[in-house]
C-alpha cells in the first residue's frame, strides 16, 4: 500500500509539479504513515506500563491520520472535478484538435503531393503545417497528462479508502479500550477526596454554572486543598482538535451571551487536559451534558461541558495530555467519511465543546490561557 502511494504520489507530482507538498497523494502516504504508526502502538499499548497513556496516543494518532485522509480526499475530490471543468471548457478545441490530427494523417500518394497552387503554394502549406505541428502535439501531450491524472486519482482513491476503513475500525477499538483503561486506573495521585453528598447538595443548590464553579472555588478554602504549582498564561493547547463556533462573550442567534468559547468538533473526538491538574467535578449538569471541570492551577478553573463520556476521579491530579472525555456522536461510516471529506474541511463537525476558565471565580477570556487563542 505504502509503496503504491509513493509511486502514485511521484507520478502526480509529474504531472502537477505546483501541488508540492499538499498534494492528495503526499497526503494519502502521510495518513497511511500515520495509520501504521498508530497500528504499532495500539499493538504495544496491550503491555505498556501507563496503559492509559499509551492508547491516549493511540487514538490521538489515529485522528491526525483520519484528518489527513480526510484532506487527501478532499483534494482528490477538488482535482479531479477541476480537470473536469477543463474537459468540458475545451471539449470544442478538443474536437477541432481531432480533426486536425485525422486531417494531417499521412498521406504519400502523388496526388497528395500536388498542391491546387503549384510547388510554391505547396512549400507555403509545408510550411504552415510544420509551424503548426509542434502546438497541436503540445495539446495532445497536455491532454493525455490529465487523462493520466485523473486514472491516477482514481486508483488513488480506491487505495485510500482500503486503507481507510481498517482505520475507522482501529480507533473505535482504541477509543473503548481507553474508556476501560480509565475505569480501571487506580495509579494517579490525589490531592484530597470529595464528599459526594456536599457535591449533590452543591448541584441541587446551583441554578448556573457559575454558581457551580463558584462552590467549589469556595470549597477550596474551607477544606484548606493545597495549592497548586504556578504556570504561564498562553501555554495550553486547544483540548479537542476542531475549530471556533462562538468567541467570548459573542452572543448566539437568541442573544445569549456565554463568557466562554464554543467550539466545534468531529464525533467521539477524544478530549485531554491541556496542563496537568486536579479533576474538581465530573458528570451531568444542567442542560450543559457532561461535565468535567478541572484546577490547573490556584484559584484557576477549567471547566469543559457537552461532552458525552468523562474519565477521572474527582480528587485525582492527572498529567498534561490526559484523557479527560469523549465527544458524542457516531462513528461514521466509510460512504459519509468521503461524503464529508468531499464537501470540506467543516463537513463533520457536529459536535460543540464548551470552554470556560475561571480566575478567583471570575470568568477570563479563554485566549489568556491558550497558545495563540482561537479567534
Amino acid at each position: 500500500m505504502k509503496a503504491l502511494i509513493a509511486v502514485l504520489a511521484l507520478a502526480l507530482a509529474l504531472a502537477s509539479p505546483s501541488w508540492g507538498q499538499e498534494s492528495p497523494a503526499a497526503l494519502a502516504e502521510l495518513a497511511v504513515s500515520q495509520f501504521n504508526d498508530a497500528h504499532r502502538r495500539l499493538e504495544a499499548a496491550e503491555s505498556a506500563p501507563d496503559r492509559v497513556k499509551a492508547l491516549t496516543g493511540v487514538v490521538r494518532a489515529y485522528e491526525d491520520g483520519l484528518e489527513a485522509m480526510r484532506s487527501g480526499l478532499r483534494q482528490v475530490s477538488l482535482r479531479e472535478s477541476e480537470l473536469s471543468r477543463e474537459f468540458t471548457d475545451e471539449s470544442g478545441q478538443y474536437a477541432q484538435l481531432l480533426g486536425i490530427l485525422i486531417g494531417m494523417k499521412p498521406d504519400a500518394s502523388p496526388e497528395a503531393l500536388v498542391h491546387p497552387n503549384g510547388p510554391l503554394g505547396q512549400a507555403r502549406a509545408g510550411m504552415l503545417v510544420a509551424s503548426v505541428a509542434p502546438s497541436v502535439q503540445a495539446e495532445v501531450e497536455d491532454m493525455r497528462i490529465r487523462l493520466e491524472e485523473v486514472q491516477i486519482l482514481r486508483e488513488l482513491q480506491s487505495e485510500a479508502l482500503e486503507t481507510l476503513s481498517q482505520g475507522l475500525q482501529d480507533v473505535q477499538l482504541a477509543r473503548t479500550d481507553l474508556s476501560q483503561a480509565m475505569s480501571d486506573r487506580t495509579d494517579l495521585p490525589r490531592r484530597f477526596t470529595m464528599d459526594p453528598e456536599r457535591i449533590k447538595t452543591l448541584i441541587d443548590s446551583s441554578e448556573t454554572l457559575e454558581a457551580f464553579a463558584s462552590g467549589l472555588a469556595v470549597m477550596d478554602v474551607v477544606d484548606g486543598i493545597a495549592p497548586m504549582p504556578a504556570m504561564e498564561p498562553g501555554t495550553w493547547e486547544a483540548p479537542v482538535p476542531g475549530r471556533p463556533l462562538r468567541g467570548y462573550e459573542e452572543a448566539d442567534a437568541a442573544g445569549v451571551k456565554r463568557p466562554g468559547w464554543l467550539w466545534a468538533t468531529r464525533p467521539l473526538s477524544l478530549v485531554t487536559t491541556p496542563w496537568p491538574a486536579t479533576v474538581r467535578y465530573k458528570g451531568p449538569f444542567l442542560d450543559y451534558g457532561n461535565v468535567i471541570i478541572l484546577e490547573p492551577g490556584n484559584d484557576l478553573l477549567l471547566i469543559l461541558a457537552g461532552l458525552d463520556e468523562v474519565y477521572g476521579d474527582v480528587g485525582a491530579v492527572i498529567p498534561a495530555g490526559t484523557a479527560v472525555g469523549l465527544m458524542g456522536g457516531a462513528s461514521p461510516d466509510l460512504d459519509d467519511f468521503v461524503k464529508n471529506a468531499s464537501q470540506g474541511t467543516g463537513a463533520g463537525l457536529s459536535e460543540t465543546l464548551y470552554i470556560e476558565v475561571r480566575e478567583g471565580g471570575q470568568p477570563v477570556n479563554p485566549e489568556r490561557w491558550f497558545a495563540g487563542g482561537p479567534l
